[in-house]
């Protein structure tokens, strides 16, 4: 037992971190900050609203999800596979952070036996070892995506043990389980093809079992990705259930064109990666590199060996990101497949390869250079949490100053107001909220969804294309306006939203000051026609008239962001 303390205690402190870490969430709960950019107004809907109506595993075609766009089909949310839906049919709201929890926690310890493994396996490197491992799980990351990227260290050390040989039953186990909390089109055809050129590697080199046993891994891991996605399998490569309004995603008007938007992207990716696969600046990383050219036993020529294939390799990724899109473009209609997936996605991969040029930068450091290399290990530790805008606004809750315009998880579903908003639609029409269909202006429909409302508008990466133009004419007016929103809208759309020209695309628009639209070009007629009845809005209409509106009522609440104001149309309204 003594000798096994030594190394149980830095693991022991990284667990102890992560408890640190995840205190704040603890102490506040509901009333916790929670990334609001695709997470509250999108990806959090989808799991409550599967569990909601039982259709968590009701994959038939004909199944649908009445409260969003009169009728999204099942199929075009989530697998039902996922944890993540599990955890939202067990738990209230609190699903969010739990699943936070484990995926933080099973990505620290995944990378903790990585490192000491394959990229810190000396006795005295266990500390540093430790400290990357909680880096590595403290990182802005997407949590509702689950393992997608905190769950990569965990694969490549199964797949490295499987390839020498070493492998185990839950090594393959491991890797069979990998797609049920992650997300395909995320990381499935980018892991899929790093593996299958690996293997393709080891067979040019003679290695023959090695590919062998690195190709069955990748096999494995391909048919669980089909079993978890079949929806989205049997759709692209079977029978089409619905065409997808993303066929109509147009990259040439998206797309800024030419060298210099391309090496700005490129420079982005490379400096800080993209937002959705955990964005972070890579400082820490360059200074493992200059400590490792400057102080490696063998000198700079030794390290830049070292280091030189996982460097060309992170930089041939971020120009490929950076510029893969204008390439797509020019050949988005031969190819429409390409529509299905976004390949600077390819970014999901950067930030293990630049935890392994920081791991490999301080296992070049003599023993001497301890400090240099726990001090890099702090450096990415804090840009980390100061680059985790979830913790550092939590932080600010705690201290009784949070961030202006960034409400918390309980100000932005607003409860209480949404609830009276319920009430008294119910007086006024005899209804319940599934006897009517409401529009949101200036607030995500998110949030009226995740508050039983049924909403003509949402935001969906995947939806009927029929619906889009179904619903187009009910915005045409205010598309008219903004040459920017009808790009928005047209030549991408997953926003499926009642623009207004005066808000653009501000959907976070406060209780306070109160922000007025003085002309608002709603097709009333065209909502009328969809279903729709009432206009629950963010800011107050100066004219509804002029929309094909009446004033019903406004609501506010001490305790939530918003303050709504409800429209009905009009009976003149044809």
């Amino acid at each position: 037992m003594k000798s096994g303390s030594p190394f149980l205690r830095p693991l022991s402190l990284a667990l102890l971190g992560l408890a640190l870490f995840l205190l704040p969430f603890l102490l506040l709960q509901s009333h916790s900050y929670l990334t609001i950019h695709d997470n509250l107004d999108t990806e959090i809907g989808s799991p409550y609203l599967l569990n909601k109506f039982r259709v968590v595993f009701d994959y038939r075609p004909t199944t649908v999800i009445p409260s969003i766009m009169n009728g999204l089909p099942r199929n075009a949310l989530r697998s039902g596979l996922n944890p993540t839906v599990w955890l939202f049919g067990v738990l209230p709201w609190a699903a969010y952070l739990v699943n936070q929890a484990l995926v933080r926690l099973l990505g620290l310890l995944g990378m903790w036996a990585l490192l000491r493994a394959r990229w810190l396996p000396e006795p005295g490197q266990r500390g540093l070892a430790a400290g990357l491992a909680l880096a590595w799980a403290t990182l802005p990351i997407y949590s509702i995506y689950g393992l997608t990227v905190l769950g990569q260290p965990a694969l490549l050390l199964a797949v490295l043990r499987l390839r020498d040989g070493r492998g185990r039953w839950w090594d393959w186990l491991l890797v069979a389980a990998f797609p049920v909390w992650t997300f395909f089109v995320f990381v499935g055809p980018f892991i899929g093809g790093a593996l299958a050129g690996l293997a393709l590697y080891d067979f040019w080199h003679g290695r023959r079992a090695a590919a062998l046993r690195v190709a069955l891994a990748t096999g494995l891991l391909m048919a669980m990705y089909v079993v978890v996605e079949w929806p989205l399998f049997y759709s692209l490569l079977v029978a089409q259930q619905f065409i997808s309004h993303r066929v109509e995603h147009d990259l040439l008007r998206q797309t800024q064109m030419g060298l210099l938007p391309g090496l700005r992207q490129s420079l982005n990716f490379l400096v800080l990666g993209q937002y959705h696969s955990s964005q972070f600046f890579r400082g820490a990383v360059a200074l493992a590199v200059l400590a490792a050219l400057a102080w490696a036993p063998g000198g700079w020529r030794v390290a830049a060996r070292r280091l030189a294939p996982w460097l060309l390799d992170i930089l041939g990724v971020s120009i490929f990101c950076g510029f893969v899109l204008q390439g797509v473009a020019l050949v988005q209609h031969q190819l429409p497949l390409l529509h299905a997936f976004n390949l600077t996605r390819l970014g999901f991969l950067l930030p293990l390869a630049c935890f392994g040029v920081l791991a490999l930068g301080l296992r070049l450091l003599p023993i001497q250079r301890r400090l240099v290399a726990a001090g890099i290990v702090a450096v990415q530790l804090l840009i980390g949490l100061l680059m985790n805008t979830e913790w550092t606004n939590n932080l600010r809750e705690l201290a009784g100053r949070p961030k202006k315009g960034q409400p918390n998880y309980a100000q932005y579903m607003a409860k209480p107001l949404f609830t009276s908003i319920k009430q008294h639609l119910a007086q006024r029409t005899g209804l319940p909220p599934s006897g009517y269909r409401v529009g949101c202006l200036g607030f995500a429909p998110a949030v009226a969804q995740l508050n039983d409302f049924y909403t003509l508008d949402s935001n969906q990466n995947n939806y009927p294309l029929a619906y889009k133009h179904q619903f187009r004419p009910l915005i045409a007016g205010e598309l008219a306006k903004d040459a920017a929103l009808r790009t928005y809208f047209d030549a991408w759309g997953n926003r499926c939203f009642f623009f207004a020209h005066e808000l653009g695309r501000n959907f976070l628009v406060p209780a306070a000051p109160v922000r007025t639209v003085q002309d608002w070009a709603l097709n009333a007629a065209a909502f009328k026609q969809l279903g729709g009845r009432f206009i629950l809005s963010a800011a107050r209409l100066a004219h509804p008239a002029r929309s094909g509106l009446r004033p019903v009522a406004d609501f506010a609440h001490p305790d939530s962001y918003w303050h709504i104001y409800v429209y009905e149309v009009a009976e003149t309204a044809k």
